[in-house]
């Protein structure tokens, strides 16, 4: 889980709160929830974090190192509270300097004060004085806007400034090297709309702070407020003047467990891709730059379909070069042999036919990497291919891939979610085919005599698929001006968490493929059919795989929630707006989507502004997964002609036809011979909305930079 955030709770401080159930039952026999944050705990663990208690000794760099958020959760001393009973409720100035530091530098962290702070016999002032941040010595009433009657048991007030994190708003500012107008809000409130503060104290906060709840205009004090979130140097300080909303008793009252998850991930540092660069294999890699300007040698020389149509001579010293690679290079990937073996003697019979069409079946045939699914294992690929979205020639390629195949991704495929196929995949390196924005690699675009009886295998690039998401999708949410919720932000900082999103996304989406009600071939694009209908399929399993997510995310998979985010993003913001009009399958799947969602009012685009209400979203694409069900199941019994009509009925009640389309008038505007059916569907029958051409326009060199990305 390297992707998610490390917590560290200081129980070395005499501190009131400890996140071991057993302490805290030794600590308070009678009631020990008053003084367990073992719920929030588990909440955090829940959400994929990892959360341990730092017991005995000073805080120092050491035992900071590793650390994404550290949480100091109410010292005192023990005439005033139930505590941990362990060290001083007073940090040294060395400890002080320590935690300074350690946020400076990006780490996270989160202060849980109290009400009439000074008699606890703590120095948390000092510690929050480098953070611009006091705590009042009060106790906060207000018996009009409280929980139970109690006037001391106050409801916080959302403050107009939660969102925060906009990273500036000025021209010029860029996203991954591109100019952007800002960069993304994040709302800290995403999800959240009430709280209680119990027996409070209030904030004094610097100027630029953002405070996410204020005491209500009726209580004393008024208008003061409860929290806020503070950023200093790299690193992101928030501090609550309770400790009791986060406590055993109290975490799941009003929106508490939400706003927990939302502020420890919005203060956790991201961690710089743990793959990035990373080359196993060091003494390999002059000798793939050597197979792939051979590679490069050869390519001018092939005539598309593979055959050499340049100087044979040439041609000849080319293949013998990359042979002479494949076999140097050969004992760095000893799993891949007997596939090896096969690329070399492919080569040198296509040499002895003449440099016609090539023939790889016979390694195609052996080369199994869905029989090789290990994490890190990595291969050596060499085909005359095409990539599909890239590269239309069969043109020899190399590619250096790497296995990306976590244990619990194998677990959970073991469970259930079972895709023998499936091969996530990584670039180390490729040749020109792939400076592109291929994303795939399949074996059924190997150039070969006959198509084997069937295909076993087929791998996808998660790391190209996660980069192009964040990039479009950060630049997206910044012209939109829409505010993030902070683990979707994460999800847009992160490469190793983006990458291991899709790599779930992918394992449900494409093993939908072959599941459900399937009136048709769902991989009908090999077909002469509109393309609405394979905009449909693909879109019937994203949304089956968003269902999918939220099923997971409520059985305790922490990468599921991201997959939503994944899905929702991804098919509103880049897939309308990313390649040609003509027949674009994907982009009209992302422009029905937005449409369905606007309808139902759970996207708005107003005031130039995008807003998302979180909450419905997965009721509004449920809902929309029900209507294209229900054309799956009653396709059954209809007609291809029938079928081809509601199809086209059902994508044109939200997303308009072009008025000129022959489709739009139905069936007695249509010619009854199938191909001319097909013949009458306009290139571009769904055309853009006005949104989604303003949206392209701003972001077109943007998505333009994604072709060849690397991670």
């Amino acid at each position: 889980m390297k992707a998610f955030p490390a917590v560290l709770f200081d129980e070395a401080h005499s501190e009131a709160w400890t996140i071991r159930r057993e302490v805290a039952e030794a600590m308070n026999p009678a009631h020990p929830d008053d003084n367990s944050y073992a719920e929030a705990a588990g909440a955090l663990r829940r959400l994929g974090h990892t959360v341990r208690a730092h017991t005995e000794g000073p805080i120092t760099r050491d035992v900071l190192d590793g650390c994404d958020v550290l949480v100091v959760a109410h010292p005192s001393a023990e005439r005033w509270e139930r505590t941990t009973g362990v060290g001083s409720p007073v940090f040294s100035a060395e400890e002080i300097d320590a935690v300074e530091a350690y946020v400076a530098g990006g780490g996270g962290l989160i202060v849980l004060a109290e009400h009439e702070q000074e008699k606890y016999g703590s120095n948390l002032g000092e510690l929050l004085a480098r953070f611009g941040v006091t705590v009042e010595h009060t106790t906060v009433q207000d018996p009009g806007n409280c929980h139970n009657r109690v006037a001391t048991w106050i409801l916080g007030v959302p403050s107009a400034q939660a969102v925060t994190e906009r990273g500036g708003t000025t021209q010029g500012q860029q996203v991954q090297g591109l100019p952007v107008q800002g960069l993304p809000a994040q709302d800290l409130l995403a999800g959240v709309g009430r709280a209680c503060f119990y027996r409070a104290g209030t904030l004094g906060v610097p100027a630029g702070a953002s405070v996410l709840f204020t005491t209500s205009g009726s209580a004393d004090p008024a208008n003061a407020p409860l929290a806020a979130a503070v950023r200093h140097g790299g690193g992101r300080v928030v501090v609550l003047a309770d400790s009791d909303l986060f406590g055993d008793d109290s975490i799941r009252d009003y929106d508490h467990e939400k706003l927990w998850g939302n502020l420890t991930t919005w203060a956790a540092r991201v961690p710089e891709a743990s793959g990035a660069g990373r080359v196993s294999r060091p003494e390999a890699v002059e000798e793939f730059a050597r197979l792939k300007a051979a590679v490069e040698r050869l390519r001018p020389l092939q005539a598309k379909d593979g055959s050499i149509s340049g100087d044979h001579d040439e041609a000849v010293a080319c293949i013998s070069e990359i042979v002479d690679g494949v076999g140097r290079l050969a004992p760095h990937f000893p799993h891949d042999a007997e596939y090896l073996d096969a690329v070399m003697k492919d080569f040198r019979a296509w040499v002895a036919a003449g440099l016609g069409k090539p023939d790889f079946l016979d390694s195609l045939n052996v080369f199994h990497p869905d029989a090789q699914r290990i994490d890190g294992l990595e291969h050596l690929v060499v085909f005359p291919m095409y990539t599909q979205n890239g590269n239309p020639n069969r043109n020899v390629e190399a590619v250096w891939i790497r296995v990306v195949w976590p244990d619990w991704l194998a677990e959970l495929e073991r469970g259930g979610y079972d895709n023998p196929m499936f091969v996530p995949i990584a670039f180390v390196d490729f040749t020109s085919g792939y400076d592109t924005n291929s994303a795939v690699l399949f074996p059924e675009t190997v150039v070969v005599r006959q198509a084997p009886p069937r295909f076993t295998w087929g791998g996808i690039f998660c790391d190209r698929e996660a980069a192009r998401f964040r990039r479009v999708s950060e630049a997206a949410a910044a012209t939109l001006k829409l505010e993030l919720p902070p683990d979707a932000a994460r999800l847009l900082a992160s490469q190793d968490l983006a990458q291991d999103t899709f790599v779930l996304w992918d394992l449900v989406h494409d093993r939908t493929h072959s599941h459900g009600d399937l009136p048709f071939d769902p991989f009908m694009i090999k077909q002469r059919m509109p393309y609405w209908l394979y905009s449909l399929e693909e879109l019937r399993c994203d949304l089956t795989a968003y269902g999918e997510a939220v099923k997971l995310e409520a059985a305790g998979v922490p990468h599921a929630r991201y997959v939503q985010y994944a899905i929702l993003f991804d098919r509103l913001f880049r897939f309308p707006i990313t390649g040609e009009r003509v027949r674009n399958y994907d982009g009209l799947g992302g422009q029905l989507l937005f449409a369905y969602l606007h309808r139902q009012g759970i996207v708005r685009w107003t005031d130039n502004r995008l807003t998302i209400d979180w909450s419905r979203v997965a009721d509004g694409v449920a809902d929309l997964r029900g209507e294209v069900d229900k054309l799956y199941r009653d396709g059954i019994d209809r007609s291809k002609r029938a079928h081809w009509l509601a199809a086209h009925e059902l994508v044109a009640t939200y997303v308009e036809p072009d008025p000129a389309s022959a489709w739009k008038q139905g069936a007695q505007a249509l010619p009854t011979e199938q191909k001319a059916m097909v013949d009458a569907v306009l290139p571009d029958e769904f055309p853009l909305s006005m949104f989604y051409e303003a949206l392209r326009r701003k972001l077109t060199e943007v998505v333009e930079s994604t072709r060849g990305i690397r991670a």
